[in-house]
């Protein structure tokens, strides 16, 4: 088991994260009859798409030697209303603390965040944009 989640009522629900015990809570977003107080499931999903591409591309960094600490991605969740469903995430993705990249290390950056598990884990037909905002550049 990975997790369990409780309804705790007024659409709230507490994710609770069995080996850890560490929690999330989620509440309905204001344009569903939430509060919105709290991240939204939907918010998670896009979320998750950017830890994801953060931490892969860790790994990748320390395979390549390259400095990304810092880097941090803006995510914007797009929703479509019919069905009600994400349509598009936006991902906004900064180095402020790491030198220049090489087109070669761009490279590598760019598939890293187009083959993180939670990339290739959405539907293809939700629309992932990626905007790289490249050091010194």
């Amino acid at each position: 088991m990975t997790s369990k989640v409780i309804y705790t009522g007024d659409l709230r629900t507490v994710a609770i994260h069995l080996r850890s015990g560490s929690e999330i809570q989620t509440d309905a977003p204001v344009d569903n009859h939430g509060k919105g107080e709290r991240f939204s499931p939907t918010d998670l999903v896009a979320t998750s798409l950017a830890s994801c591409l953060l931490t892969t591309l860790a790994i990748s960094a320390k395979t390549h030697n390259l400095n990304i600490e810092g880097a941090e991605c803006q995510v914007e969740k797009i929703m479509i209303a019919s069905p009600r469903m994400i349509g598009e995430i936006k991902l906004d993705i900064s180095f402020p603390n790491s030198p220049a990249f090489t087109d070669k290390e761009k490279k590598i950056i760019e598939h890293v965040a187009n083959t993180c598990p939670v990339h290739m884990s959405l539907h293809p037909d939700l629309k992932k944009t990626y905007t790289f905002n490249w050091p010194n550049e």
